[in-house]
C-alpha cells in the first residue's frame, strides 16, 4: 500500500477534497534523482494536489488524513494507461506495414489507429472497474504528520 498525507479541504456529498503536497516525500526517498514525481513536483513549484476520495472516515474539514492506493491497482493502472495505448499502436503499425507491402503511410495511419483505439479501451476498461484504481481514505490522523520528530534513541 502507497501512503500519503494531506489535509481535508473540503466536503462534497458522501467526497472529501484533500490536498497532498509531495515534496517531502521525495527528500528521504532513495530514488529521488530518478523519479518522475521529483520531477512534475519541480516542476509544479511543488504546489500543492487535490484529490477527490470517498469521504468513507467521515473527516472533516482542516483535519489531517492518510490516503493510501494499493500498488497493485497502481501498477495495473499504469499498464491499463501507457501499456496497452502503445501495445496496440506497434501491433496495427506493423500490421498496416504488413497488409499495405511496405507502405509507411499506412503503417502510420495504422499506427495512429492503434494509439487511439488502446486510449479507447483503456476508458471502458477504467470505467468497468470504476474505484478500483482509486485512492481511499484510511484514517484521520490524530497527530498532525510532521509534529513529531525521529530519533535514534528511544529516551
Amino acid at each position: 500500500m502507497i501512503t500519503e498525507t494531506g489535509k481535508v479541504v473540503a466536503l462534497s456529498g458522501e467526497y472529501a477534497w484533500v490536498q497532498t503536497i509531495r515534496t517531502r516525500a521525495c527528500q528521504s526517498c532513495s530514488a529521488r534523482n530518478g523519479c518522475g514525481q521529483k520531477l512534475l513536483a519541480t516542476a509544479t513549484g511543488g504546489r500543492a494536489n487535490q484529490v477527490r476520495v470517498v469521504n468513507s472516515v467521515n473527516a472533516c474539514v482542516g483535519q489531517d488524513v492518510t490516503l493510501g492506493i494499493d500498488e497493485d491497482a497502481l501498477l495495473g493502472a499504469s499498464m491499463l494507461v501507457y501499456a496497452l495505448p502503445l501495445l496496440l499502436m506497434v501491433v496495427l503499425s506493423v500490421a498496416g506495414h504488413q497488409v499495405s507491402g511496405g507502405n509507411d503511410f499506412v503503417s502510420m495511419v495504422g499506427a495512429a489507429a492503434g494509439l487511439a483505439s488502446g486510449f479507447y479501451a483503456s476508458r471502458k476498461l477504467q470505467h468497468r472497474k470504476a474505484g478500483r484504481y482509486e485512492p481511499r481514505l484510511l484514517r484521520i490522523n490524530r497527530i498532525p504528520a510532521g509534529v513529531v520528530s525521529h530519533t535514534d534513541s528511544l529516551t
